[in-house]
């Protein structure tokens, strides 16, 4: 990277913002050891909507990183897997995520440093 700004178009600013989605990596690193259905990955993430999953997943393969694979069959079976450039960004998710774990208390003291206590919390107005 260089230390020209960071333009609209610019692919610095595109690999962010497919890590700035908050389940995007979840996604991706939940198909890491091979593809699965909806209902498997909702499983294994937990907390995910069907909603939001099936939003993630449109999202990840709108963008090259997940393939979708409709099978025949009563009922049709669809699962997702990742494509090989979706498989390039596990390296990063899984040193992001250890990042995290490394320094997550650290960010969670900022975190806690910053807000005012319980008493200085404004409170809400009361009704009429």
């Amino acid at each position: 990277m260089t230390a020209e700004p960071f333009l609209a178009d610019c692919r610095a600013r595109l690999a962010f913002d497919l890590l700035s989605h908050t389940w995007n990596a979840v996604v991706l690193w939940a198909l890491r050891d091979g593809p699965r259905r909806p209902v498997e990955l909702r499983e294994r993430i937990g907390g995910i909507s069907s909603k939001v999953l099936t939003e993630t997943l449109r999202r990840l393969e709108f963008n090259g990183l997940v393939d979708r694979h409709a099978r025949p069959g009563s009922p049709p079976r669809v699962d997702y897997g990742l494509t090989p450039l979706g498989r390039t960004l596990l390296a990063p998710i899984d040193a992001f995520g250890a990042w995290a774990f490394e320094h997550g208390d650290e960010v969670l003291a900022a975190q806690d440093a910053t807000r005012p206590p319980a008493s200085e919390e404004p409170r809400p107005h009361p009704g009429p």
